[in-house]
Formats: structure tokens, sequence, C-alpha cells
């Protein structure tokens, strides 16, 4: 595999040369992303070490139009899964770390199913599968009937249409294994692209490995899987550093297959159980993190950006406005954790009958989440304030199953056209949502906002249909209508 693209010595003369980048030059970049030309290396380097409050200030101005353009005001929503917390990995800043002494836990099928229920009531159609690395108690086979089951678990209106899968890099036959298994976009983490950082903060299993994480999206594109996702954990290493990484690995993957990330998570370093948060120096606060996030967009403008419930209410309510595109919501982050969450619930509220009680109390909790949730609003508070924000929440998983992915996807969005198809679509799912979910407030709240987004579709055709489909949808004549 070709590992040359990460480069530590270029990337770091890179940032070292951007310090001495003068005002006038740093405009002239700006005024070229404006124009949505894509800028040099040199040039998004000097974007990330400038502190001058107005080239900061035109930043989030550009990555905002960028967003606005693309994007629109959709927002696509999704929660993830925890299925297995048992990992043979000693990472020093996860709480399922080996090394940790904790009660693990992997999902049988039926509280596989369990989990699956309660997040189809919340409303959710698109999940991200999640699973620490251990073949013995979590092998490729045992993920493969969790999607299975995943699939085909249907309570009420209720059905997961799309299933991102984050799980340990591993093998192309594997990677196969996943392809035909419907899978939507395979997403992992590179943590840091700093190899020396990398090395230092992983202590021992197979992780530890840098080559072998670096070029899993190589063998996973080689299986046939085109929508990748990366990421890195902000926080391990200079983060300036890891964004120069994410987008020179996004350019091979250009280079080699013709499509680069299909996403880019942002996850920031905070404390689990297990770690010393104050153990990592390169923490990353809050303005700077709200720069990187804004950089990124002008430099991926088409790669959708992910943002988790690790970040609190503010904060993803501002980097909304950046440049991100997709938010869990209503998240949990342990395995089991939404049924352990609905029963503490059931207890609390006094609605649970003692035999019921009795018989899932006895389930035990790991009381171990990988991450602490720092936004833990529920599902239908975080979708009520986007709209309320005039946001659309997006439960759309269209593109997957018209096999608009990879290359095929990235024209789309390039040419302009994807705004015809993917409007139409949030608004179709939207309005679904509303009428499964929603009380009499929020439907009237979802019609005007339906009402008002419909003449931005700019294709007559498709725009009628959408129409059609969201009568049939308020009249309960049809229901999961896409273009």
């Amino acid at each position: 595999m070709d590992s040359n693209f990460i480069n530590q010595k270029y990337i770091e003369d890179l940032l070292e040369e951007a310090q001495f980048s003068n005002d006038e030059n740093i405009s002239c970049s700006l005024n070229k992303a404006d124009k949505g030309a894509a800028l040099t290396h040199s040039e998004i380097a000097a974007l990330l070490k400038t502190q001058n409050p107005q080239h900061i200030e035109r930043i989030y101005e550009i990555a905002g139009k960028i967003k606005k353009k693309i994007y629109g005001n959709r927002i696509v929503m999704f929660a993830p899964l925890y299925v297995s917390n048992f990992c043979v990995n000693r990472c020093a800043y996860c709480s399922f770390n080996h090394g940790h002494n904790f009660k693990r836990r992997v999902l049988t099928m039926d509280e596989l199913r369990e989990e699956v229920k309660i997040l189809e009531m919340m409303g959710h159609k698109r999940l991200a599968l999640e699973a620490g690395e251990y073949e013995k108690e979590c092998s490729i086979d045992y993920i493969l009937e969790c999607i299975k089951t995943i699939y085909e678990m249907k309570f009420k209106n209720g059905e997961i249409r799309r299933i991102n899968v984050n799980i340990a890099a591993t093998t192309t036959e594997n990677y196969q294994k996943l392809k035909n298994a419907k899978i939507g976009t395979y997403i992992l983490f590179q943590e840091t692209y700093h190899e020396p950082t990398y090395d230092k903060v992983h202590l021992a299993g197979p992780k530890k490995d840098y080559l072998w994480h670096l070029n899993a999206f190589d063998r996973a594109q080689d299986a046939g899987i085109d929508d990748v996702g990366g990421g890195v954990l902000f926080g391990l290493a200079d983060p300036y550093f890891d964004v120069m990484g994410l987008l020179l690995h996004n350019e091979h993957l250009e280079k080699k297959y013709n499509t680069g990330f299909h996403t880019i998570s942002v996850p920031r370093l905070c404390p689990a159980a297990g770690m010393n948060i104050d153990d990592f120096p390169n923490l990353v606060n809050d303005d700077t993190f709200a720069k990187i996030v804004a950089i990124i967009r002008i430099a991926v403008p088409f790669t959708g950006m992910i943002l988790s419930t690790r970040e609190n209410h503010d904060m993803r309510k501002k980097l909304l406005r950046l440049g991100i595109s997709q938010i869990s919501a209503g998240s949990n982050t342990e395995v089991g954790g939404y049924a352990q969450a609905a029963l503490s619930r059931r207890i609390e509220s006094n609605s649970l009958s003692s035999t019921t009680e009795g018989s899932h109390a006895r389930r035990e909790s790991t009381s171990n989440p990988q991450f602490i949730v720092n936004d833990e609003r529920s599902a239908v508070s975080i979708i009520n304030e986007l709209i309320d924000d005039n946001f659309i929440p997006s439960f759309c998983t269209a593109c997957y199953r018209g096999g608009r992915t990879g290359d095929r996807f990235m024209s789309l969005a390039k040419s302009g056209e994807i705004g015809n198809v993917c409007l139409p679509n949030a608004l179709m799912t939207l309005c679904e949502y509303s009428m499964d979910y929603g009380d009499d407030t929020f439907r009237k709240k979802t019609k005007t906002i339906i009402e008002n987004e419909i003449p931005h579709i700019a294709n007559e055709t498709i725009r009628q249909k959408t129409i059609e489909n969201i009568t049939k949808i308020h009249s309960g004549k049809g229901r999961d209508f896409f273009v």
C-alpha cells in the first residue's frame, strides 16, 4: 500500500512557513475561496495559522456561504448504536481500553432489537453501528448478523434504512462482506495523522499499527465500498497538523479512486472513564475548533461534515452555520444504553409494572459510555430547535438506496444537481416524521417550513412530484418516497 501521501516533514514545513504569511496573501486566498476556487496546501495552512480577527471572521463568512449554497438548510439526522465494548486495543484516550476494568458487554440479537425499537420510536432512519475490536466476542460475522437484524427490524412505522458502520480497520475480504451486507458509509477515524503521537497514544493491540490503520480506506475501496468517512480526534496532536493530514488523505483517495471522503467527522477529545484529560497537551479550545470546522468546509466544500454529541448545545448550534451538515440526536454511547435510559425514565414516571420492571432491571448496564455526552437533549428537542432555527431536519437515505454513491454522488454535488434530489427528499422525510411522531403543534411547524422550501426546488417535474408525494403522506396513502 502507498503511505507516502502522509509526509510528516512536508506538513510540518507547510505549517512552519505559514506563520510568515502576510495579511495581503491571506486576503487573496480568501478572495479565491469566496469565488469557489480550490486553495493550495500552503494557502490552507496559512488560514489555519492566522490569528488575525478580521481573517477569522472572513473565514466564518465564506464557510457559511459555502454551506448555504451546497447544503441549503438541510441537516441530516442520525444516531450511534453501540453493540459491543469488548476491545483488544489499549488506546490512551478511550474508555473501552482493554486495560480498563469494567463489566464488558456485547448485545444479543434480542437486546439489539430492543435498542433499534427505541431508536425507531425516536424517528431515526440512519444509524452509525459502533463496536470495539475483539474478534472473539465481536467478529465480522457478529457485525453482519447485527446489520441483518437491524434492517429486518420494523416497529410500527419505524425502520432503519441506512446503516453506516464504524468498526476497526479490517481486511479486504471483510470489507467485501460489509459491502454485500448493504452498509452505507464505512467510517474510520485515523485519530491522528501524526505518527509519533499515534504511536504514543496507542499502547498495544492491532490498532497500534499506524500503516494498517492508515490504509484501511484503500482496502475498503478495493472491496467496492465507495462511500468512506474519515476523521481525527482533535486534541491528540497538533490540530492543524491533523487538518492537513485529513486533506492529504482525501486527495490521495480522490486521485486513486476518483472519490474522496463522503464525510469527515470532527470529534474533539473529551473526558471518558479511565483517562485523565489533563494528560493530553493538545486540547483544542472552542475558538480554534470553530476555525478548524470552517476551514475544513472551505477546503472540501462537497464533503459532508459530521458533529456528535461530544459537543454541547451552544457549540453545535454555532457550527451548524459554519459547515456541519450531519448531527446525532438523542445519542447514547453505552452498549445497551438506549434500553437502560428508557427503563430509567419509565421507573421515574412510575409507569412500569412491577413484573416488567423486575425483568428489565436485572439486565446489566455497562455504565461505561465511550465518551461523555455533552448534549443530552432528546432527539425531538433537537429536531424542534432545528426547525425553529429554520433548518430542515432530514431523515433521507435516498442516495444510498438509489445507487448515488462514490463518484456518482460527487458528480451530482459538484454540478449543483444534488439540490434537486436532497431538498425534495429532506422535505418528504420530514413530512413523514411529523405525521408519525409529531403532535399538532409540531405538524403545523413542519407544514410551514415545507411550504416555504418547496419553491426552492428548481426542477419543475421534481417539485410537482414532491408536492404530490407530500399530499399522499399527509393523507396516509403512501410513505418512503424518494427521488
